[in-house]
């Protein structure tokens, strides 16, 4: 059994081996290049206190293979779901040849113990290898731009790529075997672990550990904008801040009464038509506000790390047991 699920299997893992190898050799070639520019631009902060520019010409090093870096990450778990979930039983039932395999002294479970234990560990394998890569590539531009926890990044690091494979074959291997037909479980797929990711990032992986929330005077060097249209009204002051907490994932950021009441009243005279903004920002600083940042601190990369790739394995776990379920008391 192990033998054939080789030989039925081995077509998609050389393809996969052949894209690892291709990337491995691009990252080795850009890699130290990528690592020298980054000390360079640490020296040029340093030497000539121009940060800025020297951050931004990093950054727009290899601009096409960060693209498609990103691209490869972010579709990477989803085509292991399409192309090597999704079929694995499905493209047998369609077929009938599951039958011929029950009728040669092979279990039902034993088919597919087989089946979702080579391919599942060799879909973890890519996403852990592709990772390993990537996040050795990355370092150097994750150490000046927003970090690691960058939401935008943060699934591109780590481990968490293992648990998005694993959970993205399963789900795969539960479509097909559902719908019973490749095309429409290769849609299915892709449609659900697109909502599931997006959702998971958006609305839970915050809050997996309670965030850290911090109160204090008003730091008028995060104040980037001043105005009208606060919540209280048209009328209202409104005093925008961009918190300067390096490495971390701000959840939420705003300026209150000392009170805590974000309702900031109405502007000083300070700050009318034909103020300055120097004159502004002297008299917001005299009214004695507060700002409430609520975050994750950088040092909480890997416990996060950790949690979301055990969600996502155990939900891959979950899909998996499914299937043993539905094969051994529905599939006939």
């Amino acid at each position: 059994m192990m033998w054939l699920t080789w030989r039925q299997f081995r077509a998609q893992t050389v393809a996969a081996a052949g894209l690892l190898a291709v990337l491995a050799i691009a990252f080795a070639v850009t890699g130290p290049q990528l690592a020298h520019l980054y000390d360079t631009t640490v020296a040029t902060c340093a030497a000539q206190h121009d940060c800025q520019s020297a951050v931004s010409g990093l950054q727009s090093d290899d601009s096409f293979l960060q693209s498609l870096v990103r691209l490869l990450m972010l579709a990477a778990p989803a085509l292991i779901g399409i192309f090597w979930g999704a079929p694995l039983i499905s493209h047998e039932i369609e077929a009938g040849t599951h039958r011929l395999a029950w009728t040669q002294s092979v279990t039902r479970f034993r088919w597919l113990a087989v089946k979702l234990g080579l391919a599942g560990l060799a879909s973890m394998a890519v996403g852990g290898l592709l990772s390993l890569m990537v996040t050795w590539w990355s370092s150097p531009l994750d150490r000046v731009g927003a970090g690691r926890l960058d939401p935008s990044v943060f699934g591109e690091r780590g481990i968490v790529p293992v648990g998005y494979a694993a959970f993205a074959f399963a789900l795969g291997v539960t479509a097909g075997l559902l719908i019973r037909r490749t095309v429409p479980a290769m849609a299915v797929t892709i449609a659900v672990f697109a909502a599931v990711e997006t959702a998971f990032t958006l609305r839970v992986l915050f809050h997996l550990i309670p965030p850290v929330r911090v109160s204090s005077p008003l730091n008028m060097a995060w104040v980037t904008e001043t105005g009208r249209g606060g919540p209280g009204g048209p009328d209202q002051l409104f005093v925008g801040i961009q918190p300067n907490q390096p490495g971390a994932w701000i959840g939420s950021s705003e300026v209150t009464t000392a009170a805590g009441s974000t309702s900031l009243g109405r502007p000083p005279s300070a700050c009318g038509p034909n103020s300055t903004y120097s004159a502004c920002t002297a008299a917001i600083a005299r009214m004695h506000l507060r700002q409430v940042i609520v975050y994750q601190p950088g040092s909480r990369f890997w416990a996060l790390q950790w949690y979301e790739t055990a969600i996502y394995l155990a939900l891959a776990l979950a899909l998996a047991g499914f299937c043993v379920w539905w094969v051994r008391r529905r599939v006939s």
